[in-house]
């Protein structure tokens, strides 16, 4: 065989080669094409998929996780008397007390008007013993005997405004602390009852709710010494008929479990309950199967041991932002066995638990929180929501400004272009490029594609067969708070106005997007028939 024969086997064999692997072929082959009209559907999501939480400890004071930094103006002092709302087992100075948020504030509802429709969940641990005062009177100086914490009339009707101002409907739990447990040590629906009639009466709704925050850990969460699966049973076995028939319309999500496909760690009092014991224990019921997620816990929590920990070095490898996948198929499996065909909801998230790390309110978080949504919305989640709107270290806005951080920023891109059919973007070029695509939002037959650039050093690049519209992300720090798009720094205007969130024309042929990028390209003329 000659020389010549002999090189056009060696390609032939890898053209077939990378055929059978479903990758592009390297000699030669250039950047890889991708064709916006011709993406076939995978599936869909709800229009609330991007949704975020409220902790109930911030709409009633209390203590909630310190932040890093030092800030100069003095910590708030709790009211005399009152309990420490610490949970079980947690060191009492990793928490700082925390004045009731002021859901009013105009900045606060114009930035969360501009992610909605969503959902805003008012629950976490502190939720579990939260105890509520149903007359207009003053509140008591200290919570009854068995709860933790009060919540108003008040701050519970500042709650329902927020939520119709901002469209973004109201997900909650109960409490299941000793207090509304009768002679037996059942649970009672002494306080969802009085919750969901005060709702009604202020013309407010509630769309969805789990029993309680977290079971998987319920000693910490508040519930009685030696909870275990059968006592999660015959709880659930209480509140799934009292639910049906108090407030028909509402979902019954559940069991909210957390730490199981990866976990979390072995910090005092956090005897885990299985959730496969739990859903054996309870029956039918549910109507959501609902999960949380947290890839990793904070420095906060640094007792759990090195290998629940992680590092900004870690913040863009494919280990990283591949956890939730590992998370999402755990939890997917038992929802095949016991809640077959209902959807998945994973209604706490963010860069670690314990409050996030110090960088998660800096631009390198971004990726996960982008990728991540990209990476679920392909699983078939229905509905993601962040931990916090605005508080602590993994808040969306600054808890003290209420300037929005890189994350606020991320997530207006995701509301702007990402639709509710999700596509296949197709193979990309490289791993780490990270490549996910939606139809258009507002645009029939258009395509947007998010376009994820994890490589710290090297761009990539792909072939794109007509003009479009390109959003790009960069800071010129990763650790940083300060977020460019296209070239120019996203900060508000007078009166808290939100920049333009405008794109850069690119003509068809390559696209490269920079090392640490992250871009958004639209397609308004694809004329995908999925997106029609």
């Amino acid at each position: 065989m000659n020389r010549k024969r002999r090189l056009e086997v060696w390609v032939g064999a890898l053209t077939l080669l990378a055929g059978a692997m479903g990758s592009p072929v390297a000699f030669g082959a250039g950047p890889v094409a991708i064709a916006p009209s011709t993406m076939p559907r995978v599936g869909t999501i709800s229009d609330r998929y991007q949704s975020f939480n409220i902790e109930m400890v911030e709409v009633t004071g209390g203590r909630f996780w310190a932040p890093y930094k030092q800030r100069s103006a003095a910590p708030v002092p709790a009211p005399a008397g009152a309990k420490s709302s610490v949970p079980a087992g947690m060191d009492p100075s990793l928490y700082r007390y925390r004045s009731p948020i002021d859901l009013a504030n105009p900045r606060l509802r114009k930035l969360a008007a501009a992610l909605g429709p969503a959902y805003v969940r008012v629950s976490g641990t502190w939720a579990n013993s939260t105890y509520f005062q149903d007359s207009d009177g003053p509140a008591p100086a200290q919570a009854p005997e068995g709860f933790g914490g009060v919540l108003t009339r008040q701050q519970w009707h500042g709650v329902v405004d927020f939520s119709k101002a901002v469209d973004a409907k109201i997900v909650t739990s109960f409490a299941v602390s000793a207090g509304v447990r009768d002679a037996n040590g059942v649970w009672t629906p002494v306080e969802a009852k009085k919750i969901l009639a005060y709702t009604t009466s202020i013309g407010g709704s509630i769309a969805a709710a789990e029993m309680f925050n977290e079971p998987t850990f319920a000693a910490m969460g508040g519930a009685p010494k030696g909870y275990d699966a059968a006592a999660y049973g015959r709880d659930f076995r209480a509140f799934q008929p009292f639910v049906k028939a108090a407030a028909p319309e509402m979902l019954i999500l559940g069991p909210g479990s957390v730490g199981e496909g990866r976990p979390l760690g072995d910090m005092p009092g956090m005897h885990m309950i299985r959730t496969e014991d739990m859903l054996t224990a309870e029956g039918p019921g549910l109507d959501v199967f609902s999960y949380h997620f947290y890839p990793a816990v904070s420095e906060r929590c640094a007792q759990v041991g090195s290998v629940a920990q992680t590092t900004p070095a870690a913040a863009l490898s494919e280990d990283w932002l591949s956890r939730p996948d590992r998370d999402e198929a755990f939890y997917a499996a038992l929802r095949d066995r016991f809640a077959p065909g209902k959807e998945m909801w994973l209604t706490e998230t963010g860069e670690a638990a314990c409050g996030g790390n110090p960088w998660a309110a800096d631009f390198i978080d971004s990726f996960r929180y982008l990728d991540q949504l990209g990476r679920l919305a392909k699983r078939g989640v229905q509905v993601v929501m962040h931990n916090t709107l605005a508080s602590s270290d993994y808040g969306l806005l600054d808890e003290d400004t209420l300037a929005p951080r890189p994350n606020y920023w991320s997530a207006l891109l995701w509301r702007k272009m990402m639709g509710t059919t999700v596509l296949d973007a197709g193979t990309s070029p490289s791993a780490s490029l990270h490549l996910y695509a939606h139809c258009l939002r507002g645009q029939p037959g258009g395509v947007a594609l998010l376009a994820i650039n994890a490589d710290r050093t090297a761009s990539h690049e792909i072939e794109v067969p007509a003009a479009a519209e390109i959003y790009t992300l960069t800071a010129k720090d990763l650790m940083g708070t300060t977020v460019e798009l296209n070239g120019s720094e996203l900060k508000l205007g007078a009166d808290d106005a939100l920049p333009p969130m405008t794109g850069k024309p690119t003509k068809a042929g390559q696209v490269e997007f920079a090392p640490a990028s992250i871009s958004f390209l639209t397609f308004p003329a694809a004329g995908n028939a999925s997106c029609q």
